[in-house]
């Protein structure tokens, strides 16, 4: 057999991370654009500064309990390609596959699509991007999307898109080192947001107390009004802390796994927890409500540069552009560098196109997987704005969130004897705590956004007919 048409040649991944780079891995996947920008639309959904820095609390103790949960069974299986490989573990060859289609149609590949998307509204902000202008703006395709609106900024996030995956072909040291220098950089910034914010923006506490003009919202006053708000709230800063599960992806990539991907996943999400409550209390310290709701109904508008140009100017508006830049730039390499992973090992299982198996014998990057999982992602660019992407992306992915934390039950029952240098903190509370939560998140939206949660089911449906095309493939060979 050709060994460079097949993923059953000798070459094998290589382990690249340990638990300082791991965490930094996690980090750079989970910090993008939802530090900068979801504060604006969070703001429109509650009213209320109070409520939306209680949503950031939340959901990042949500996301806490899905990684205490999570981390058990990372430990347990070590292998590149994550969610794919628990699924198909705990319940079975389908449920597996149907993670990691769905991950191909819309999960990673919108969540590459709309960090690209913030990227390139970054730098629109440093350096206008040219726009189609008139009928162009509007003319839709099928009724839903506008491919053609903002032509310039969806032109940038693709070529962001090309040039990142241009880098990780070329090997997981190269993609790694660019998520290391990037990262660093990026929480230094963010701390120096968080301190020049308290101390020289002439904000007021106040403004972390006071509610827009217009609160309460109008789903307060129907039934479970509260809860509605705050699931519709919750949804926008989950995409902030959308990547935690990544570090699976990349299993096979780590030294000593079983010890590292518990230490990788709690130490990294309790990081980016303080990140985020902390710049977000800034954002409102400088910026009140009704100023923050203004700037989430401009189109190319970004919260965490609005809030720079109101105290240091231009000058401070042009130097965050610079970070955002940075940032989604670097979260979107992360993002590229994991999830090749999951196709990599689908399609070694038979259950993905063959070529995706393939390991470059000089890179040992899965580079076919690659380059299908980075032109799907550039297709996704158009097919809607960065929030319509967003909230498509966590509802899908909540749905599988779901079925893997069950899963901690389901392996204490399979694998009883398996060694476990970890096991759930506060099992079985809070697995549970987190099935209820994704129950409810599931149900509010199918609800309030139909349209985010129909597409998203669309697309997982349509791995159907795939599924049994390879099947067939399988039979064949």
């Amino acid at each position: 057999m050709d060994n460079n048409s097949s993923g059953s040649n000798n070459n094998e991944l290589v382990k690249y991370f340990g638990l300082g780079t791991g965490i930094i891995l996690i980090i750079s996947s989970i910090i993008g654009s939802g530090v900068y920008k979801k504060v604006a639309p969070m703001s429109l959904a509650c009213e209320s500064p109070e409520l939306l820095i209680l949503a950031w609390v939340l959901a990042g103790v949500v996301t806490l309990l899905g990684v205490l949960s999570l981390a058990e069974i990372a430990m347990l299986l070590p292998e590149s390609g994550g969610s794919f490989v628990y699924l198909r573990e705990i319940y079975g060859e389908k449920y597996g596959y149907f993670y990691g289609w769905a991950s191909f149609a819309c999960i990673q590949s919108a969540s590459t699509a709309a960090i690209a998307y913030v990227f390139a509204q970054s730098l629109n902000a440093v350096y206008p991007l040219p726009i189609l202008g008139g009928e162009w703006e509007t003319m839709k395709v099928l009724g839903l999307f506008t491919p053609f609106a903002n032509l310039g900024v969806k032109l940038a996030a693709v070529g962001l898109i090309v040039l990142l995956s241009a880098i990780n072909y070329r090997g997981v040291k190269e993609g790694g080192s660019v998520s290391n220098f990037i990262t660093i950089i990026v929480v230094v910034s963010l701390v120096g947001i968080i301190l020049l914010g308290f101390t020289m923006s002439g904000g007021s506490f106040a403004n972390l107390t006071t509610d827009a003009t217009s609160y309460p919202p109008d789903k307060m006053g129907e039934s479970f009004g509260f809860l509605k708000v705050m699931f519709v709230t919750m949804l926008a800063s989950f995409w902030a802390y959308e990547g935690w599960i990544n570090i699976g992806f990349v299993g096979d990539e780590i030294k000593d796994p079983q010890r590292n991907i518990p230490k990788i996943l709690i130490y990294g999400v309790l990081i980016i927890m303080a990140i985020y409550v902390l710049v977000n209390m800034t954002y409102l310290y400088v910026m009140p409500i009704d100023e923050m709701m203004a700037v989430a109904k401009s189109e190319n508008g970004v919260a965490a540069v609005e809030v720079i140009r109101k105290f240091m100017g231009d000058g401070g508006a042009f130097a965050i552009s610079v970070l955002i830049v940075l940032t989604t730039a670097g979260c979107t390499n992360s993002t590229i560098l994991t999830s090749a992973r999951i196709y990599y090992a689908m399609a070694k299982k038979g259950l993905f196109f063959k070529s995706a198996a393939y390991v470059h014998p000089k890179f040992k990057v899965p580079t076919k997987s690659l380059v299908m999982f980075s032109a799907w992602s550039c297709i996704l660019v158009f097919s809607g704005t960065f929030d319509q992407l967003t909230d498509m992306l966590v509802f899908a992915q909540f749905i599988f969130y779901g079925l893997v934390v069950a899963g901690v039950f389901v392996l204490r029952k399979k694998m009883p004897n398996a060694e476990r240098t970890y096991k759930v903190i506060g099992y079985p509370v809070v697995p549970i705590l987190f099935l209820l939560f994704c129950v409810g998140l599931l149900i509010n939206t199918l609800m309030e956004q139909p349209r985010e949660a129909g597409m998203g089911l669309f697309l997982i449906a349509l791995g159907t007919p795939f599924y049994f095309y390879f099947k067939r493939q399988q039979q064949v060979s």
